[in-house]
C-alpha cells in the first residue's frame, strides 16, 4: 500500500478516534464524599455545593456520606479512587493537615493522592459555656479549669479535628 492508497484509510481513522478523544467533563455521575455524619455544617456545605455543582454542570452530584476514624474514612475513599475527577472530597484542615501529623500511618498521601480545587466555605470557631459556670472570659476560665485539675470535661466534634487541638 502506498501513500496514496493509505491517506483516506488514515484520514478515516483520525476522524473516527476524534469523538473518543474529547469527552466532556463530567459525563457520569459525581459522587461528592463528605466525611461527617449528615445534618452537621460540612454536610450542609456539601449540599449546598453538589446543588451548585448540579445546575452549573448539568450532571447528577450524590452526596455520599462517610464519616469516622478522624475524616479518614471518607478522605481514603476518594483519595484511592480512580483519578478521574467523578469523585470529590469536602476536605479540611483535619485530612488535609491534622491528620498526617498526628498519625505515624496513613492510607493516603494529601499531597500526592489529592488535589485541591478551591476553597468552598469556612467556620468561625466559638467557645461556650453553660452561664451558671460564671466564667465571662477565656482568662477566667482558664483560671477555673487550672483551679479543679482533673475534675472537668469538655465535649469537641472528635479527636483531631480543630475544636479539639484548640482545647
Amino acid at each position: 500500500m502506498n501513500f496514496k492508497q493509505a491517506l483516506p484509510v488514515l484520514w478515516l481513522a483520525l476522524w473516527v478516534s476524534t469523538g473518543v478523544a474529547r469527552a466532556e467533563y463530567p459525563d457520569r455521575p459525581l459522587t461528592l464524599v463528605v466525611p461527617f455524619a449528615p445534618g452537621g455544617a460540612t454536610d450542609i456545605y456539601g449540599r449546598m455545593l453538589a446543588e451548585e455543582l448540579h445546575d452549573k454542570l448539568k450532571q447528577t452530584v450524590v452526596v455520599e456520606n462517610r464519616p469516622g476514624a478522624s475524616m479518614q474514612i471518607g478522605t481514603t475513599a476518594v483519595a484511592k479512587s480512580p483519578p478521574d475527577g467523578s469523585m470529590l472530597l469536602m476536605a479540611s484542615a483535619t485530612s488535609l493537615a491534622v491528620n498526617p501529623n498526628m498519625y505515624k500511618s496513613l492510607a493516603y498521601d494529601p499531597i500526592k493522592d489529592l488535589a485541591p480545587i478551591g476553597l468552598v466555605g469556612s467556620a468561625d470557631f466559638v467557645l461556650v459555656a453553660n452561664p451558671a459556670l460564671g466564667v465571662k472570659t477565656l482568662p477566667e476560665l482558664i483560671a477555673y479549669i487550672r483551679a479543679r485539675p482533673g475534675q472537668l470535661s469538655y465535649a469537641s466534634a472528635g479527636i483531631g479535628t480543630p475544636h479539639h487541638i484548640f482545647m
